[in-house]
């Protein structure tokens, strides 16, 4: 009798694993539409990690490797002050846009301390403006302190508002978004700046969500970005024109201009300035691309049954969307994209880790729950982009209805 091996059958021979090997499941391709804080730029990666080597020292230090990393620094400043058409100067480098904004409002308010104690901002602005500005007035106990102005069902401000919260007196603070984050409309930056001047009021913008992807506002007195929207690392951009009244009440004058009390680290302000530069030639070209492809995403979403898109479908930035689904809430909406291999965002842009709802589309007036935002990523860092937002288009209706199935309200 011929004995066989358990694993093989009389006349066959034994198996080979290595004749036949088994093939993993591929794992679908990711797609990233929530690209508020996208990924590095290819090249500003690595110029980052060839800083790292040369530009590491603190540049406040006078041997040597201070003065090559205070070199450097000096070289980031300029390429992003050329950027935005200022003096080098005038620019500072923080360690993250909310934070350059909260602290451009805190230096015009303490330079104007003397007049009074008043902000006046919209209502849709960032919680690194609200929320310490409500903070205030509730230690004051005086809900006057901050007004914070209408805006339409659009997220415009309206004007008459804030012209007429300008002429009370006390004011010493405007701060206005170049354009939301959240939905995209444009803000009136030109006519909002001439009414505060008219009051000797310096106006905030909050750039954070435009720089490097719209064209850059003239109308401000203090400017704030923050590098991550033009595909540089987390770091914020402060900007202060020559003759603004503003001062810092910890100011050390030899770190960033008097506006922050540590210096940068040189090799994230080198990755800033490299992706300003990457992406400054290809901007419009970017802008019209992004542009297109919203459009794409504002007429897949409009056909989605009980579905409201929202922000001005023009004059807006060319990258961001958002649009509301009832019978479903956002988190359930974004859990079931990202199953899918797709990245959307939900909640207020500013506070998003909190999925709280929208203040934004509160202040608007329009469906909170169920939202969606898109924020598109460059297409350096997203060379399949076109592609994305077309699988998403497919997936959105679809997606949509599965959640509202799940939760039991698909026949209403």
């Amino acid at each position: 009798m011929v004995s066989h091996d358990p694993g093989t059958r009389p006349g066959h021979a034994p198996a080979d694993p290595a004749a036949a090997p088994v093939t993993p499941p591929s794992t679908p391709r990711r797609r990233l539409l929530d690209a508020a804080a996208g990924p590095l730029h290819p090249v500003a990666r690595d110029t980052l990690l060839a800083a790292v080597e040369v530009g590491w020292a603190d540049p406040a230090r006078l041997h040597a490797e201070g003065r090559r990393a205070a070199a450097l620094l000096d070289r980031a400043r300029a390429v992003v002050a050329a950027g935005l058409g200022v003096r080098p100067s005038e620019v500072s480098f923080l360690p993250s846009g909310p934070t350059a904004l909260s602290r451009a409002v805190e230096g015009v308010a303490y330079a104007g301390r003397w007049r009074g104690a008043r902000t006046v901002a919209s209502a849709v602005e960032h919680s690194a403006v609200l929320v310490p500005a409500r903070a205030r007035a509730a230690a004051a106990d005086d809900a006057a302190l901050l007004a914070e102005v209408a805006v339409d069902a659009t997220g415009r401000i309206d004007l008459d508002a804030w012209r007429e919260s300008l002429e009370v007196p006390g004011t010493v603070v405007a701060a206005l978004q170049s354009a939301n984050g959240e939905v995209g409309t444009r803000q009136p930056l030109g006519a909002a700046r001439e009414a505060a001047a008219a009051h000797g009021i310096p106006l905030v913008v909050d750039a954070m969500a435009s720089l490097g992807r719209d064209d850059v506002p003239p109308d401000w007195d203090v400017l704030v970005g923050d590098a991550r929207s033009w595909g540089g690392p987390p770091l914020g951009v402060l900007v202060v024109r020559e003759g603004v009244r503003w001062h810092w009440s910890g100011s050390r004058a030899d770190v960033e201009h008097g506006r922050w009390d540590v210096s940068p680290w040189v090799p994230l302000a080198l990755a800033a300035a490299e992706a300003w530069q990457q992406t400054a030639s290809s901007r419009p070209s970017d802008a019209a691309t992004a542009r297109a492809l919203v459009d794409d995403v504002r007429s897949a979403a409009a056909l989605v049954p009980d579905t409201q898109v929202v922000g001005d479908a023009e004059d807006r930035l060319p990258h961001v969307v958002t649009f509301s689904s009832l019978y479903v809430d956002g988190e359930a909406v974004v859990g079931a994209f990202d199953a899918a291999g797709i990245a959307v965002a939900s909640g207020s842009a500013c506070t998003s880790s909190t999925l709280e709802p929208s203040h934004v589309l509160a202040a608007m007036g329009v469906l909170t729950h169920g939202n969606v935002r898109v924020t598109l990523p460059l297409p350096a860092v997203s060379p399949t982009l076109t592609d994305d937002v077309a699988t998403f288009t497919e997936a959105l209706a679809p997606t949509i209805r599965s959640v509202r199935d799940q939760l039991g309200v698909g026949d209403l």
